[in-house]
Parts: structure tokens; sequence; C-alpha cells
């Protein structure tokens, strides 16, 4: 069983969330906001809230622009979380997320992030290699911004390995790709990002099973695969199961995948089993679902969540 400890999560290219509600969105014609909300977000710093949200000591580190870093700093005070990130010159992005409640729409807009130098990245070495020594969990999330090299995230996962330590990478694309064959504790990629990284479609449910299995073969432990509507797909080495959750009113889908890591972690770390898991990581996933911004439902309604998710068990 996996003992309680703490959790640092790396975020390299982190944003400031802005959600604006247009009824009716249009491209190409004029469009009013009836309302808008700004949250410190990226997909580290989101996992890093939901587990403090969970109960969890978190550190998080990464770069952040020195321009709007108050409303980063502001959260990480309100949640208790340990502030390791390295200042870096200019703004941190902002990506926009466009709520459509009349046409059940959210269009994404994300802007590129500010390059860190060579220096930068020295000094977020140095801030990883400090975290070492009282953090048991990683987590390596999200994009790589510009300048970054794409090896560098199989270079800090092989050094927290050689550490000892529990490494989960959600990132995608050719950084995913790169880290693989450092074999993650967990990854959690959607289907998307999935299909992407084998280089063809699946089109059953069957071919996205196979696909996970074959990536626990190449010694990653867990593979969680998040699929929408349809649930999430938890892969071990030793069984498969997927967790299917009730319908619910969805009101924003920022922070949702980075909810349901949260979620596997805490239940891992709590030594649930693998339908445990699954169950505790989409009722993460829909507390997020069902709040505007990165933001967990109350625990009572996570725990009624738990209760309404129906989880199936893959044979063969």
């Amino acid at each position: 069983m996996v003992q309680l400890s703490n959790i640092a999560t790396i975020t390299l290219n982190p944003a400031i969330d802005k959600s604006v509600a247009i009824p009716n969105f249009t491209a190409g014609e004029v469009n009013r906001v009836n309302w808008e909300q700004s949250d410190p977000g990226g997909k580290g710093v989101n996992v890093a809230s939901f587990l403090a949200d969970l109960g969890f000591n978190t550190s998080v580190t990464g770069f952040l622009g020195m321009e709007n870093t108050s409303i980063f700093e502001k959260l990480f005070h309100q949640k208790n979380m340990a502030d390791s990130f390295v200042r870096i010159p200019g703004k941190t992005r902002v990506n926009v997320k466009i709520i459509d409640e009349l046409q059940k729409t959210i269009t994404d807009i994300n802007y590129p992030g500010p390059a860190p130098t060579e220096q930068d990245l020295t000094d977020l070495k140095k801030k990883i290699h400090n975290l070492v020594f009282d953090h048991d969990w990683f987590v390596l999330s999200g994009s790589l911004p510009n300048g970054v090299p794409t090896e560098f995230y199989s270079a800090v996962l092989k050094y927290l390995k050689a550490a000892g330590k529990y490494v989960v990478l959600d990132t995608s694309g050719d950084a995913l790709r790169d880290a693989l064959g450092e074999a993650p504790y967990a990854i959690k990629p959607n289907i998307a990002e999935l299909e992407e990284l084998l280089g063809r479609s699946l089109t059953s449910e069957q071919e996205v099973i196979e696909a996970a299995r074959s990536l626990v073969n190449q010694g990653i432990e867990y593979v969680i695969v998040s699929m929408g509507k349809q649930g999430a797909l938890f892969v071990s080495g030793t069984e498969s199961v997927i967790a299917v959750p009730p319908p619910i009113d969805v009101k924003s889908t920022v922070g949702a995948g980075d909810a349901m890591v949260a979620g596997f972690i805490a239940a891992k770390i709590k030594g649930f089993s693998l339908e445990d898991c699954a169950r505790l990581s989409t009722a993460t996933a829909m507390g997020a679902l069902t709040q505007l911004g990165p933001k967990l439902a109350e625990t009572q309604v996570l725990e009624s969540y738990m209760q309404q998710i129906s989880v199936r068990k893959i044979v063969g």
C-alpha cells in the first residue's frame, strides 16, 4: 500500500483560464458576454489545487510570468500550496473558454506562453531537486512552452524515477511520445491524445483497451484513458475497468482531466483497489465538470457521485 505523502506538480506552461459566457455564440459576428471569470490554472496547478481540496499537502513549481503572478499567489495562499515557481520575464498566458449555455458548446482559445531561457531551466531543475527530499509523488503536466526541448519531461522523469518517486505524466504529442521510454508510473491521455500517440484511429472500445494494454506492456503501471461521456478506462498489468458516470449538467470543462488525475493520485495514496480508484477519479472529474472554473464540488457531493458511477470489469 502506498503511504500518505506530499505531492509536487510541475507546470511549465501555466495559464490564467478566462471563462466567458456568450449565449448563441457565432463566429464572425458581434457577440455579447453575459458573465466572465478568471481562474489561475494550467494542468499541474489544477491538479495541485484539487488535491489540496481533497486534503493533501501540495507543492507547485514551473514557470510564472512576473507581470501577472498575483492571481496565482492568491490561490497558493488560500489553499496552502507551497510555491516553488520560477518567475520569468513577461506575462503568464491567458486561455479563453467561450461557454455557450444555450447551444451547450465550449470553445477553447489557447495562447502560447512566454519562453524560458537556459538559466530559467537550470533554476527549475534546482527547484525540482529540492522538492525530491520531501515529496514522494510528482505530476508532470501540460504542454511545453516555446524554447523547452521535447526531451525535458523524459529527463525529469528519469531523474525522479532514479530517486524512487511516483511520477504521473499528463501531456500529449511529442512530449508524451518522448517520455514514454522512461515508463512513468501512470499516464492519462484522452482518446484524441491516444490516437495521436499511436498514429491511428481507435474506433471501438476493444481497440482502446488493447492500445492501453500495449502501453502497460511497455512498463507503465497504470494507463487511464478519458473518454468523455463514455467514461474512463483504467488499465494496470493485472486488471482493467471502465467507469461510466451518470448524465450531468456540464457547466465548464476547465480542469476536468486534471481533477481525474488528482482523484487517481488520492485513491492510490489511500490504497484503493482499481475499481475504487476509477470511482474516485471519475467522481472528482464530475465534481469539476459541474463547477465554473477549476473547482471541486463539496466532499459529500463527490461521495454521492461515487455511488452513482457504474464500474465494469473488462474480462479477457
